[in-house]
This record gives structure tokens, C-alpha cells and sequence, in this order.
């Protein structure tokens, strides 16, 4: 299991504000396609979701794999909506180192 420490920092570490503030259409832009990929996100945490209760049924076991990778979606999601509430400057991966 990841390090809850590791995914407090991941999540409020150092993050480089950008040196020029973006325009208002510009923000526009980017929120709708965030929202965009939030939407996807969702589909593919549900889906994640799923197979790993499948593999916890037959195996008994969580596969680690499916585990960090819907810590690592979570962060990216929790990221997007600090850009989306504009409780943050910085964009999200693609934009982004994703950690």
C-alpha cells in the first residue's frame, strides 16, 4: 500500500505556479476539456473498480498493480478539480508531469 505521507505530498507538494496568468477564454478552454477528461476519468475508475473486485473474488488477494494505479487516477482527479475550482494555476497531466 502506498505511503499515506507519499500521497499527501504528491497531492500538496511543491507545484510550479505559472509565471503568466492565462487569459479568461483560455481558462474557459481548458475547463470544459478537463471536464471532459474528468468524465473519462470517472469511466475508467468504475471499470477499474470492477475488474479489481474481480480479481479480489477469484484470488483473494487485491492486485497491487490496480491499486496504485487508482491512487495515481485518484490524484490526477483530485489535481483536475483544484484547476477546475481554480484553487490552483496548474493543469493537470497532459500538461503536467503526472508524478
Amino acid at each position: 500500500m502506498p505511503d499515506p505521507d507519499d500521497i499527501d505530498g504528491r497531492l500538496h507538494g511543491e507545484q510550479f505556479e505559472p509565471e503568466e496568468q492565462e487569459g479568461l477564454l483560455a481558462r474557459l478552454f481548458y475547463m470544459i476539456l478537463i471536464a471532459v477528461m474528468i468524465s473519462v476519468a470517472q469511466t475508467v475508475l468504475a471499470t477499474a473498480t470492477v475488474l479489481q473486485f474481480i480479481v479480489l473474488a477469484v484470488t483473494k488477494e487485491p492486485n497491487e498493480r490496480l491499486a496504485d494505479f487508482g491512487t495515481d487516477l485518484g490524484i490526477w482527479i483530485a489535481k483536475a478539480a483544484r484547476y477546475q475550482m481554480v484553487a490552483s494555476n496548474v493543469k493537470p497531466w497532459p500538461w503536467t508531469d503526472l508524478d
